[in-house]
């Protein structure tokens, strides 16, 4: 139960950070990658924001053997640029320039009853699905990239 509660309160700050960012209205998305048009250089601040916390965030996980809520540490050890990533960042960052949403803040966006991010996000999860149809037929495991320590 505690895991939980600690997930609704991480979820609802990330959801606020995304709505007070805005990070959930495409326009100002779109306006933020429209280099050539009337550029809105603000989002560049988010993203640096988040990498700041993310750096310190990694460096603190990478000390640790467990979280702080006592479960295993699952931390990525993949290095290599290969194709599956260079497609997939792609893939998403053409959904992300079309449409202004990326997973996160579409999932905000839809849960507020934004009728283009619940599209958004139905067409997301068929993407998901249709990639798990394929990585079971073509037999490939993606999920063997991970470290646990416990």
């Amino acid at each position: 139960m505690k895991n939980r509660i600690s997930e609704f309160v991480v979820g609802l700050i990330f959801g606020l950070g995304l709505i007070v960012s805005g990070m959930t209205d495409p326009g100002k998305v779109l306006g933020f990658l429209d280099l050539a048009g009337l550029w809105d250089p603000s989002l560049a601040f988010v993203m640096g924001g988040a990498i700041a916390v993310g750096i310190f965030a990694f460096a603190v996980a990478k000390k640790r053997t467990t979280s702080i809520l006592g479960g295993a540490m699952h931390l990525p050890t993949a290095r290599d640029i290969d194709r599956r990533l260079v497609v997939g960042s792609l893939i998403f960052g053409a959904g992300w320039g079309v449409a202004g949403f990326c997973p996160g803040p579409a999932i905000v966006s839809a849960s507020a009853g934004q009728p283009k991010a619940i599209v958004f996000v139905i067409a997301m999860l068929a993407g998901m699905w249709l990639f798990e149809l394929s990585e079971r037929y073509t037999g490939s495991n993606t999920r063997t990239n991970t470290r646990t320590d416990a």
